[in-house]
């Protein structure tokens, strides 16, 4: 890898205009993601955070696209973050900005360049080129975090351009894990966001990242940690079910796994957010009793059927 690359390289050049840039966001549109109800979470974040702007211990055992975790890391300061999600190639993302994003803005310039220059039905054949390349690469080359070499930057560009361009800005895979979301006809489409990038890798910084199941989590989480959990939703309709964010799901039986995790966890000290899908059964009001459940409302926007999306409520439950 390039010099220039390394962590001091980034400061170095880059110091001066990162401190003028706009707060990081989420790199990915991802299924599920929190940027909509950010305003809810935050109004229940714990009073002693909220007063000290400051959290010692912070949590994610399902990062996903990361709109909660770039909010609080823009508004206070965290000591110590851990992150986790079981889905390896979007955890490879995440390293890959935190370590090699000068390298990560070359190749997404490329592609940019390449990708606008082209007539719409060249558009159209140069996604299915790179979605084939992106799905073949997977038995072509094995993950390896701890060597993030020119091959893993590629992916990760792979993987950035395919949600910018795919339809609807998914991430969707099949039971073989193939990313399987088809074109979507963008005029303009910002491929490379070079300083979003490089706020989100200082974002990182101080950051453990792992590709774990969530319960990995539980050795970095003890008395006064902060925890958000946001599992893949329980579907409220079978039109609505979006779990596939890997190949193995998210089932009920992973729902109360969860929730004897939020217990245990609870029995540690630590402050529990978690948000889930509303389900008029009565699901999550059993699993989680005894703990403060609210209604709220939310946007939906991920539905086979149109008439589906739309306002719904949505669950959030804290231990405090």
């Amino acid at each position: 890898m390039k010099k220039v690359n390394e962590k001091v390289g980034v400061l170095r050049f880059f110091q001066d205009e990162v401190d003028t840039l706009p707060y990081a966001k989420p790199f990915l549109k991802w299924a599920g993601g929190k940027s909509q109800i950010i305003d809810e979470l935050y109004r229940r974040i714990p009073r002693h955070i909220l007063d000290s702007r400051r959290i010692s211990t912070y949590v994610e055992p399902f990062v996903g696209g990361g709109a909660f975790f770039f909010f609080l890391k823009s508004r206070f300061v965290i000591d110590k973050s851990y992150i986790f999600d079981i889905n390896k190639d979007l955890i490879l993302a995440y390293k890959v900005i935190q370590k090699h994003p000068i390298e990560l803005i070359e190749r997404l310039k490329e592609l940019e360049g390449k990708y606008l220059s082209l007539s719409e039905d060249k558009r159209k054949e140069f996604y299915y080129e790179i979605r084939q390349s992106y799905n073949e690469q997977r038995f072509l080359f094995s993950i390896d975090y701890s060597v993030l070499d020119d091959i893993s930057v590629e992916r990760v560009s792979y993987i950035i351009f395919l949600n910018k361009t795919c339809y609807n800005g998914l991430y969707r895979v099949n039971s073989r894990g193939e990313f399987n979301v088809p074109y979507g006809k963008y005029r303009n489409p910002k491929i490379c966001d070079s300083e979003n990038i490089l706020q989100v890798s200082f974002a990182l910084e101080n950051t453990e990242i792992f590709c774990e199941d969530f319960e990995e989590s539980r050795k970095y989480i003890s008395s006064g940690a902060f925890v958000y959990l946001d599992p893949p939703y329980r579907p409220i309709s079978e039109t609505s079910s979006f779990t596939d964010y890997t190949e193995l799901g998210f089932s009920d039986e992973d729902q109360i796994r969860l929730a004897k995790y939020f217990k245990d966890m609870d029995g540690r000290g630590a402050y529990l957010l978690l948000s889930n899908s509303y389900s008029h059964d009565g699901f999550f009001e059993r699993l989680y009793e005894g703990f403060k459940i609210e209604k709220i409302k939310a946007k939906r926007y991920i539905n086979s059927n149109p008439k589906g999306r739309g306002d719904v409520w949505e669950l959030i439950i804290r231990n405090y």
